[in-house]
């Protein structure tokens, strides 16, 4: 531990970086009796609390009882429906600060002391915090550094905050988007777009680089998404590239040569960019400590979540991998055990994902593509929300729920659902993945009627050839059901 005078206090662990991975490691360290502070740039909770994951699902879920109330009709139920955007944003702030308030109090009550400003590791051991009310030296054995991604930026596409904007401006909008054209068809994206074009309408125009939507996503389950959005009558370039992007104070103009060669532009209310994210690894100070990062900047952890360098620790998007809450959250867990001499490893059989897009994607495990790269000979079994009864009774009847099993011994290797609550039913594919789970296992076990997760279980019967509210077309070890490597 640096000799420097410890001005901010001296602990046993310092956690850069407050979201889903920073927070939880510091709880975690309070919880097993470590003295530990949480330095925090700017909000308690991160991207995903306060300008990700929960606003854009709240406002998700708004979109989603607009759509359905709208479509009501077939049930005999007709509504008329309006938005006031300005009292949907507040409700949406509400949920964001509620959580953030959350997350102090809990920090709190496991003695985490939380100071606010930049951190740069001066030392080993040894963090510099510059904030509004000064500089602060703290000191510590462990660092863990949890600082979390931030959206690229095209060179001809530069974020203004006010036309052309990253996530984070869009879902804070005051003005209903009549135009929006999105750059780049990835998960944010489309997330974004489709919760805006089921609230008001927004005509939507949306430019990919490569050749499908949601790139990485099986194609059979981002069919359903592209034909949604067909129906909302979105504009979809794939194979396209940017050329320019121009702003004024209520207007934006985006070029882009397509597919076809064509040179097209377009005029919109904003321009949306969701091509990616970057780590937030500069200006730490890692270079000077040896700590090695990959050529895109991600810092290189073992499954104990140590970077190169002795007593610090990385965890969350900073280190790469799927840039996942759930999966940053995990890592901050083994990264606090770790620290306090417990025996932790990030080694999970399971990392599922979710899109909530309309409808919803949610995968876990292999997907087919993946088992036969791998050489793996396997059977699908698949059920459709057409033929679920409570699919039908709640208007969610398209989508479907599929399982990838292994050839012979049946052990499950993955599962996909598209359809409603898709990022709800996904866990059950989780936990059976992490048990070592079998399509006879999980076919076994007994479901309540009526519900969504009965196409799960009827997904394992149906690759067992005996799935009772399908017809059965192939039996297990059947050509036309097996698939070989």
């Amino acid at each position: 531990m640096s000799q420097a005078q410890a001005n901010g206090g001296s602990f046993d662990a310092i956690v850069i970086g407050g979201g889903p991975g920073g927070y939880v490691c510091a709880i975690r360290l309070g919880q097993l009796g470590k003295r530990v502070a949480l330095v925090e740039r700017e909000k308690l909770g991160g991207v995903c609390l306060n300008v990700g994951c929960i606003p854009s699902k709240a406002l998700i879920y708004a979109s989603k009882l607009v759509k359905q109330a709208r479509g009501a009709g077939v049930m005999g139920i007709t509504a008329d429906v309006s938005v006031d955007v300005q009292k949907l944003q507040q409700w949406k702030q509400r949920v964001v600060d509620r959580l953030t308030s959350g997350v102090a109090l809990l920090c709190k009550a496991n003695n985490v002391q939380t100071f606010f400003g930049n951190a740069r590791i001066e030392a080993e051991g040894q963090v510099l915090v510059s904030g509004s009310d000064g500089n602060k030296t703290l000191l510590c054995k462990d660092i863990v550094i949890a600082t979390g991604s931030r959206s690229i930026e095209l060179p001809n596409a530069r974020f203004d905050g006010r036309r052309i904007v990253s996530s984070t401006e869009a879902l804070s909008l005051e003005t209903p988007p009549k135009k929006m054209l999105i750059v780049g068809g990835g998960v944010i994206g489309l997330e974004i777009g489709m919760a805006y074009a089921n609230l008001f309408g927004t005509e939507l125009t949306i430019v990919e680089l490569l050749n499908q939507l949601l790139p990485g996503v099986d194609l059979e389950l981002v069919s359903l998404v592209t034909r949604n959005l067909q129906k909302l009558n979105a504009k979809i370039y794939l194979k396209s590239k940017v050329t320019a992007v121009s702003s004024s104070a209520t207007a934006a103009r985006i070029e882009f040569q397509s597919e076809d060669g064509n040179k097209r532009s377009v005029d919109v209310d904003y321009v949306l960019v969701s091509v990616g994210r970057r780590p937030n690894s500069g200006d730490l100070g890692l270079e000077k400590l040896g700590v090695k990062l990959d050529p895109k900047g991600f810092v290189i952890v073992d499954k104990q979540m140590r970077t190169s360098s002795p007593s610090i620790y990385a965890i969350g998007d900073v280190v790469g991998g799927p840039l996942l809450a759930h999966k940053a959250s995990r890592e901050g867990i083994v990264a606090a055990e770790v620290i306090s001499g417990l025996k932790s490893s990030f080694d999970n059989v399971a990392m599922p994902s979710a899109i909530f897009t309309d409808p919803e994607i949610a995968i876990v495990g292999l997907s087919p593509s993946e088992a036969r790269s791998k050489g793996i000979e396997f059977r699908e079994g698949k059920f459709p929300f057409s033929a679920n009864g409570r699919a039908l009774a709640s208007l969610e009847s398209e989508g479907f729920a599929k399982v990838i099993v292994e050839e012979g011994s049946g052990l499950l290797l993955g599962v996909e659902v598209v359809g409603g609550e898709a990022s709800d039913l996904i866990s059950e594919g989780s936990l059976a993945l992490e048990m070592g789970a079998t399509a006879e296992d999980i076919a076994l076990t007994i479901h309540p009627h009526p519900t969504l997760p009965e196409a799960i279980m009827e997904a394992t019967e149906n690759s067992l050839g005996r799935a009772i509210h399908i017809q059965n077309k192939n039996r297990p070890g059947s050509s036309s059901q097996r698939v070989s490597a």
